[in-house]
């Protein structure tokens, strides 16, 4: 089972979308449970028939055996607080990107621990904290049928953990799961997402990352 903590919005109903068409199960999560259940109405009809369901986030938490953290960045760090123990010794995939947006420019958040995984990290030192997904475009997940151009950038310190998230991106139509080492590089990974939003407005594209010459 996978989980998305505060995924109502649209990157976490895409890659629902998405684990949920290579025939994965998924549970959308949000502190509302009325929010929940509408971010699968929005998605469901794409899906496999009974493939996504939603839930309230502690619960998500508790029964998923992987579980992404989807939240915006303002909330990351109280909303992994209240979920230390549902997410002891799990898979625990962080998606954010830490941002900021003024007059039409993206910037990046200094993070004190680093980045986004690494504070998370830090919060759930029993958990198995995986950083990646956080330079796909979130419209083009939400078309089912569009081919994910991508590479996905994948930073841990758990070898395990990381592999089985390479090979979850891997199941995304179009997608390359690639090994960014320890989970440190998570801010580079972060951080290059505030240049591709910049790249989006400048040429009103869905600019993505991808490594040549492996």
């Amino acid at each position: 089972m996978i989980g998305f903590v505060g995924g109502t919005g649209p990157e976490g109903r895409g890659l629902a979308l998405r684990f949920a068409l290579a025939g994965e199960t998924v549970m959308i999560g949000s502190r509302d449970l009325g929010r929940a259940e509408e971010a699968v109405n929005s998605v469901s009809e794409s899906a496999p028939p009974g493939s996504i369901r939603g839930g309230l986030n502690d619960q998500i938490a508790a029964n998923s055996d992987i579980v992404f953290v989807a939240v915006p960045f303002a909330g990351h760090q109280p909303t992994l607080e209240g979920l230390r123990d549902q997410l002891d010794g799990k898979i625990v995939v962080d998606v954010v990107a830490p941002l900021t947006f003024s007059r039409g420019q993206v910037s990046a958040i200094v993070v004190d621990e680093g980045s986004a995984a690494q504070q998370a990290q830090a919060i759930l030192p029993n958990s198995r904290v995986v950083a990646a997904f956080q330079n796909i475009s979130a419209e083009d997940l939400l078309i089912p049928d569009r081919a994910i151009d991508s590479d996905v950038i994948v930073c841990s310190n758990d070898s395990e953990a990381k592999a089985q998230i390479i090979a979850l991106a891997n199941i995304i139509n179009g997608a390359r799961g690639v090994d960014g080492g320890k989970l440190e590089n998570a801010r580079y990974v972060e951080n290059f997402t505030a240049l591709l939003l910049n790249i989006n407005r400048i040429y009103k594209a869905h600019s993505t990352i991808k490594i040549v010459g492996i």
